[in-house]
């Protein structure tokens, strides 16, 4: 897109995040051993025998401010376990929102287990909530979003909330105006566990820059502030970021690659990097050991760490 261009995407006044949960799962280990017991990575999530009480999830709420004052709230993601959920929506206040219709749509990042098997937390509450998803869902996603249970569950006789509301799927290759100043974009790879795609968000706000926000990040976080720069971005540099990062979620330790990622974050010159869920906790201790803007949580209301913007923390763009 030509730089000219760029004006049509607009601009917001501040983008608020608060973080629901980031905790996709309780036990490494036990998610590990799950993950090679049925089939390994490339094995389809839904067909997959998960341990249920090992499961929490991933996801955000995202208040958008525009220049004329007026204000937009929605969800990104919406997290794994549907009890874990329910009681992050209820300490959170998202609950409420849901009920009384503040939340205007589900922005679901990718169709993993730990950010799209919430859902029925979301449902219950507000069972035509508009969902904005990704292209390349898979059959199962989209039945699951119609009420069916996912092959490992189908045991469990409680019925689901069916989706009654819109599904507004992303059009990859180009930047999508959600808002003005906050745009949806939608990137085309293989991830694990049998999936495909992955969308994030990006936020102009007024005299600070673009934001760059992400549930996992599955096409690198290099590939994300650089398409920031080339289709978003007015400025040379980038503001801030926040979310998932997918560097080493995992863990205990940074290979040389993911070192290498975490030092080309440099070159971008985010002012504030609000990271969490897959990014790793030795993915941020580094950054933090370089120096860069990284923002701490209160590691309160189960967070892995304070290291992070963990359950319940809040991070302001503006």
């Amino acid at each position: 897109m030509a730089k000219e261009d760029k004006s049509s995407l607009g601009e917001c006044r501040a983008v608020t995040i608060t973080c629901i949960s980031e905790i996709g799962w309780h036990d490494t280990d036990r998610m590990l051993a799950d993950i090679k017991g049925s089939g390994g990575p490339d094995a389809s999530q839904w067909d997959k025998p998960w341990q249920a009480d090992n499961a929490a999830g991933s996801a955000s709420l995202v208040e958008v401010e525009q220049l004329d004052g007026a204000r937009h709230k929605f969800l990104l993601d919406c997290g794994w376990n549907e009890a874990y959920m329910q009681r992050r929506f209820e300490e959170t206040g998202v609950d409420g929102m849901l009920a009384r219709g503040e939340i205007e749509f589900l922005f679901l990042s990718h169709e993993h287990l730990d950010h799209l098997w919430g859902l029925q937390a979301v449902l219950r509450h507000c069972p035509e909530l508009p969902l904005r998803v990704p292209p390349n869902l898979t059959e199962q996603a989209l039945a699951f979003i119609r009420g069916e249970r996912p092959a490992s569950t189908r045991t469990d006789p409680t019925p689901l909330v069916r989706h009654t509301g819109p599904l507004l799927v992303t059009p990859p290759h180009t930047p999508t105006v959600l808002y003005p100043g906050c745009v949806a974009a939608a990137f085309d790879l293989p991830i694990l566990l049998g999936i495909r795609g992955e969308q994030s968000l990006y936020f102009r706000v007024r005299d600070q820059g673009t934001v760059c926000a992400t549930g996992c990040c599955h096409q690198t976080v290099t590939a994300l502030a650089d398409y920031a720069l080339a289709h978003v971005a007015s400025e040379p540099t980038l503001y801030g970021l926040y979310g998932g990062l997918h560097i080493a979620p995992f863990g205990p330790a940074l290979s040389p690659e993911q070192e290498g990622m975490i030092a080309d974050l440099r070159r971008f010159g985010f002012r504030k990097i609000a990271a969490n869920h897959c990014t790793g906790a030795p993915a941020i201790e580094r950054m933090i050991a370089l120096g860069y803007p990284v923002v701490r949580g209160s590691g309160e209301q189960g967070s892995a760490s304070s290291l992070m913007v963990g359950n319940g923390d809040r991070v302001v763009f503006d």
